[in-house]
């Protein structure tokens, strides 16, 4: 019983770390990256489909993007996409390729730009400490039901907080990596 609830525990403790490493990726650094565009969804034949599974995306050069959709006559819907999604980028089109240069990124930009991973790293965290109330929440009603005792329940309170550590320290290394990338890219 508690094995298990441990494992689920450390399940969606994995899943929140990945969550915040996707939307940190997101965030716009002063350098091209691929995943930058990864939440931009295309109006494709009447439905929204992401962009990614669209187009082939890469990053020829550290201040520029290359969108390259493989159904060409959908290149306008594309463009008109990626200016919706409000990227603070301007795509440019030849009909066959699009190109996205990076611009600079101001001082002032880059503080906003590091607030909003320092909120998206304290919501992984909020998650994360959640996870472990529900455990302990679970691992007492356990308790309470004598199917475990008070000392199996003490110790595995003393594991998940140990987990929940793992995880925060997981979560403020991705942080402290992104602020790093922001400021000084």
């Amino acid at each position: 019983m508690i094995n298990e609830l441990h494992a689920d525990a450390k399940a969606r403790m994995d899943q929140t770390i990945e969550h915040v490493r996707q939307e940190l990726a997101t965030l716009r650094t002063g350098r091209a990256n691929p995943r930058m565009v990864d939440h931009v969804k295309v109006e494709y034949y009447g439905s929204q489909q992401s962009l990614k599974t669209l187009a082939s995306i890469s990053a020829p050069e550290p201040r520029l993007l290359v969108v390259e959709p493989y159904d060409k006559t959908q290149i306008n819907n594309v463009v008109k996409a990626i200016q919706l999604a409000d990227l603070g980028l301007n795509p440019s089109s030849d009909g066959n390729v699009i190109r996205l240069p990076i611009p600079e990124l101001t001082e002032e930009r880059r503080k906003e730009l590091a607030k909003v991973a320092h909120q998206v790293v304290e919501e992984g965290k909020v998650t994360v400490r959640n996870v472990r109330r529900d455990a302990n929440g679970e691992l007492k009603q356990l308790a309470k039901s004598h199917d475990i005792s008070e000392d199996n329940m003490h110790r595995a309170m003393d594991n998940f907080q140990e987990l929940t550590n793992e995880h925060i320290e997981i979560l403020d290394e991705l942080l402290s990596v992104k602020e790093k990338e922001i400021m000084h890219d």
